[in-house]
């Protein structure tokens, strides 16, 4: 095995006494990629930050902890700032929660190129530059003075990347880095971060809940289940002969089946439909034209259908299912259940909006941490509905939960007491709560395990078949769209590229981005 960069040995942590990962040991070695996989909770991100010492104050570390010839335990606040950022780089999951919102990307870049390189002015600036480039994020030159809330969430990822490279560092530990990224950019990403690791001989830990990127892209795997290594070893004997149950029950976690057929009555229809935004004008200087987010397209959703939008990151999708929400300005005609949309203002299109709902991406971002659950699932519902009583509003709380899987305890807990996926069936039980008609699903699966995945699409087409909703499902996850949609839209670079039925679009794509898309998922078609 090469020299160990990062070696674990008999790593245990505590949280007040409750054991979370017990008696983990592993090593990853130069120029050599260690995934740990396993489901949400079970000790994968944890124990990387415990190894960087990065846990507060109230968990209890035991173990050795080596980088290098450097014992961590040992280490003074002082010597741990000259060992992060510099020795050792992380990509962390969430980008928008990690990158300071009142900075602009170049300089949160810049300030690691300071601190560890003595590097400043334009010096930093051409090395910043150079990695923007690196990343594959276009137009650096614009980005570099961008602020994180104009950015994509894969562009944020990619600037997340940036800084975790810009010193070189000995290990990369990277937990979930293309989460938030479509299936052509994970591919661009990880053979980018393969080549870093090749160039520099850097190791790295590759925190992941996706298997088919494990398969390509790691030397050796760790699975973890509650905080217990159940089997370690070389992909390949791992991937085609697994000793554990619990492996063999990850690997056979894969989305499957297709959904109920749809209705044909017309639901949603747009036409013409666009979105563009103002360019900022710069000082002496001619104001640059709109930035086309979403070129003139056209689309239409029956009831009980699911419509998937699939594309790059920054090709629109979310932009484009907010345009048909009237939640960013457009233009074109939105018909939605034969009433203009585009057409209505102030309360009549808040009335409209109890029909349609929201799913974001990020369970944790979109619930508020100080509101107890039944609060956030009873809160459209009391603004809809202010005559309700409050028996009648817990009732209907208490419903809504037990609809989507979870126990009537759940109302007075708070999110953070709940796992990625339990919180997103919480965000499902908040938009169901107004019996809409549309349901909008942002990445709805995109921060959860594969084995919490199959759960959550059996949930929403059970759902779908019960009360005859519609969906518009966008996702970079082409897995995910075969087991829910009935029809897809590809987009690129806001352009409408194809449309059609599911199976015969990702069977059978007639546009060669499409054909990228379908082979960097690595998929054979829709499966009936």
């Amino acid at each position: 095995m090469p020299d160990a960069v990062l070696r674990l040995d008999d790593l245990s942590i505590r949280f007040d006494g409750q054991p979370v990962v017990e008696h983990l040991s592993l090593s990853v070695g130069r120029g050599e990629t260690l995934a740990l996989v396993g489901e949400s909770g079970s000790g994968k991100s944890v124990s990387a930050l415990g190894a960087l010492g990065l846990l507060p104050d109230s968990a209890r570390i035991e173990g050795e902890r080596r980088l290098g010839d450097t014992d961590l335990a040992r280490l003074s606040p002082r010597q741990w700032q000259g060992v992060r950022g510099s020795r050792v780089g992380v990509i962390f999951q969430e980008p928008m929660t990690s990158l300071n919102p009142l900075q602009r990307i170049g300089r949160q870049i810049g300030e690691s190129l300071r601190l560890h390189q003595g590097l400043s002015g334009a010096a930093a600036r051409r090395r910043t530059l150079a990695l923007l480039a690196q990343v594959r994020l276009p137009d650096p030159e614009r980005l570099i003075d961008a602020w994180p809330h104009q950015l994509s969430g894969g562009q944020r990822q990619r600037v997340m990347i940036a800084m975790a490279i810009a010193n070189e560092p000995e290990l990369l530990i990277a937990d979930e880095p293309t989460t938030a990224l479509d299936v052509t950019v994970q591919q661009e990403i990880l053979a980018l971060l393969a080549e870093l690791r090749d160039r520099h001989g850097m190791a790295m830990l590759f925190i992941t809940h996706d298997l088919n990127l494990v398969r390509r892209h790691a030397d050796r795997v760790c699975v973890l289940y509650r905080g217990r290594e159940q089997e370690s070893g070389p992909v390949d004997r791992v991937f085609t002969a697994p000793q554990s149950d619990y492996t063999r029950a990850l690997l056979a976690a894969e989305p499957e089946g297709r959904p109920a057929p749809g209705g044909d009555a017309p639901l949603l229809r747009a036409r013409g439909l666009a979105v563009s935004f103002q360019r900022p004008k710069r000082l002496f200087s001619r104001r640059p034209p709109p930035f086309e987010a979403v070129k003139p397209l056209s689309l239409h959703l029956n009831q009980g259908e699911t419509l998937g939008i699939v594309g790059e990151s920054g090709s629109g999708k979310t932009t484009l299912a907010l345009a048909l929400l009237r939640l960013t300005a457009s233009f074109g005609e939105i018909d939605f259940a034969g009433e203009r949309l585009d057409r209505l203002r102030g309360d009549a299109l808040r009335r409209q909006r109890r029909r349609f709902q929201v799913v974001f991406q990020d369970p944790y971002g979109s619930l508020s941490p100080r509101l107890p659950v039944a609060e956030i699932v009873s809160e459209g519902l009391r603004f809809h509905h202010p005559a309700l009583g409050e028996a009648e509003v817990a009732e209907r709380v208490a419903a809504a939960l037990a609809e989507v899987g979870l126990p009537a305890d759940c109302a007075a807990r708070y999110p953070h007491e709940f796992s990625g996926g339990q919180r997103q069936r919480i965000s499902i039980a908040r938009a169901l709560i107004l019996e809409p008609e549309l349901v909008v699903l942002d990445e709805p699966t995109s921060a959860l395990d594969r084995a919490v995945q199959k759960q959550l699409v059996t949930l929403l087409r059970d759902l779908q078949a019960r009360r005859g909703l519609s969906y518009l499902f966008i996702s970079h996850d082409l897995a995910v769209v075969r087991a829910m949609a009935h029809r897809v839209m590809v987009l690129k670079e806001g352009e409408l590229v194809e449309a059609g039925d599911c199976e015969t679009v990702l069977s059978q794509p007639r546009s060669a981005y499409t054909r990228a898309l379908v082979e960097a998922a690595g998929l054979g078609g829709c499966r009936t």
